[in-house]
């Protein structure tokens, strides 16, 4: 047997296993996932410790070991998210228990009229991921989720689904963000074209998603309970409240105002819009950068919320309202961090190149190459910016070769990346625990199975493109 198929198989068993004492046995899913973790490096190849040599001009070469690489993928994931969920869910709790989600909520169904809260959730995430990191931007908008929800009586399964799906597109196809912007770079490609060209191409994708998440959130269906839960049951149509009963409940609540109950959100969004900005032109400022970056922005919204939200409240009260938000992070940020244990592990032992360089030697469409090396690289490795980067670098030989353009291979590289988000993806569990969704089956009929369905219609986009670009 080659090294690079028993790294396949590594990678194929490791997932079967987890997949199994997920569903079959009583192993809790972050359990689950380290045994994952274990069973891949091990079949792959990997040494149970660091191995360190001294090569012949006395300098030292170390090889990472499965536990040492578990550990940072397991660090390195909660280092950009751990923080940004627990001040997520604590101003998430403010929101909830002061009545701002709830005033957010109904001023944004009136805005845009009963029975399309999913398509504005969509284009919301749509725009808002361009200059926001799309985990971070979930966490930020899931109190606005559950507060539609609880208000219209719709399934928050497919209202922050909707969301996610708005995110995921702009986050893997439109430059600024780092994915897209790497593929244009690698494969010399105006970034302006892409900006273009990825936006249009994503609005069929947008499409299909809304309307897969309209389908699925009647079939789990589940709506927020007043303590902090779900209920779930079958879905009827008289769950779904009229704009006249919405407008007598309202009526009969003290709600904070709408400029108040927007602006810890609002603040944030437009402190890292700022900072990406004056990035893109160049602009150098320490301070800006720095109350830019995600974790200070919403630290502000968090400080925003507590004070202009509970002002009135003492602070034992506050303080008990952010404590039993953040109960449910632990959990989340276990799952999340063993995600990203999983993906480096993948990355460190050489599956991801196994995978690549198999690919490059198979006969298909050549559009479709890169599509298929960002696809693998994205169930092997979880990160969507890894899969573009990969799948960029190994197409970009291709560049000048083949009659394809170059603009379309980027987009491939892109669409590519979008089409499996799950075990292995810190995002997908971040969904799944900011929405209550704690199924297997129903977690990949959900953000797994949205993904796929947006990935399909890309490739469908691409290969009519390819016909009149060269």
């Amino acid at each position: 047997m080659s090294e690079s198929t028993r790294m396949l198989l590594g990678l194929a068993i490791g997932i079967i296993v987890m997949i199994y004492l997920v569903s079959k046995t009583k192993i809790h899913t972050f359990i689950a996932l380290i045994v994952a973790c274990v069973v891949t490096g091990i079949i792959g190849g990997m040494p149970l410790a660091d191995v360190v040599k001294t090569l012949d001009d006395g300098t030292k070469q170390t090889t990472v070991g499965l536990m040492t690489a578990i550990k940072n993928g397991f660090g390195n994931t909660l280092k950009s998210t751990g923080i940004i969920i627990g001040l997520g869910v604590m101003m998430g709790g403010i929101l909830e228990k002061s009545g701002a989600a709830e005033r957010m909520a109904y001023s944004f169904i009136k805005a845009v009229g009963k029975k399309k809260e999913e398509w504005a959730l969509a284009i919301t995430g749509w725009f808002i991921s361009i200059p926001v990191f799309a985990d971070s931007a979930v966490v930020i908008f899931a109190p606005l989720c559950k507060a539609i929800s609880k208000v219209t009586g719709k399934s928050i399964v497919g209202l922050g689904l909707a969301m996610a799906a708005g995110l995921q597109l702009t986050h893997c196809l439109v430059p600024p963000t780092p994915g897209p912007t790497t593929a244009a770079s690698m494969l010399h490609v105006d970034v302006g074209q892409m900006i273009i060209l990825g936006a249009l191409i994503s609005i069929p994708m947008l499409i299909v998603a809304v309307l897969y998440c309209k389908f699925i959130g009647k079939k789990i269906y589940q709506v927020p309970n007043d303590e902090g839960g779900y209920d779930r049951k079958e879905f009827k149509q008289e769950y779904i409240k009229s704009m006249e009963e919405l407008d007598n409940m309202i009526a009969q609540k003290e709600l904070p105002g709408l400029f108040i109950s927007i602006a810890p959100i609002v603040v944030p969004l437009i402190l890292i819009l700022v900072n990406t900005v004056l990035g893109l032109i160049g602009f150098d400022n320490q301070i800006l950068e720095f109350i830019g970056d995600p974790v200070v922005a919403l630290a502000v919204g968090t400080i925003i919320a507590i004070y202009g939200l509970m002002g009135h409240a003492d602070k034992k009260k506050t303080l008990n309202i952010m404590d039993d938000a953040i109960k449910s992070t632990g959990i989340i940020m276990l799952i999340t961090g063993a995600g990203g244990s999983l993906g480096n592990v993948i990355k460190v032992s050489g599956i991801g190149d196994a995978l690549g360089n198999l690919v490059l030697a198979w006969p298909i469409p050549v559009i479709l190459i890169p599509f298929i090396i960002a696809a693998l690289m994205r169930i092997a490795l979880g990160s969507a910016t890894v899969a573009i980067t990969t799948a960029a670098s190994l197409s970009a030989p291709l560049v000048g070769v083949i009659a394809v353009s170059p603009l379309l291979m980027s987009l491939s590289c892109c669409v590519g990346a979008i089409s499996f988000s799950y075990f292995n993806d810190s995002g997908f569990w971040v969904w799944n625990g900011m929405f209550g969704v704690d199924d297997i089956k129903d977690q990949v009929r959900c953000k797994t199975a949205v993904s796929l369905i947006m990935a399909a219609a890309g490739v469908i986009e691409l290969l009519i493109l390819g016909i009149f670009m060269k």
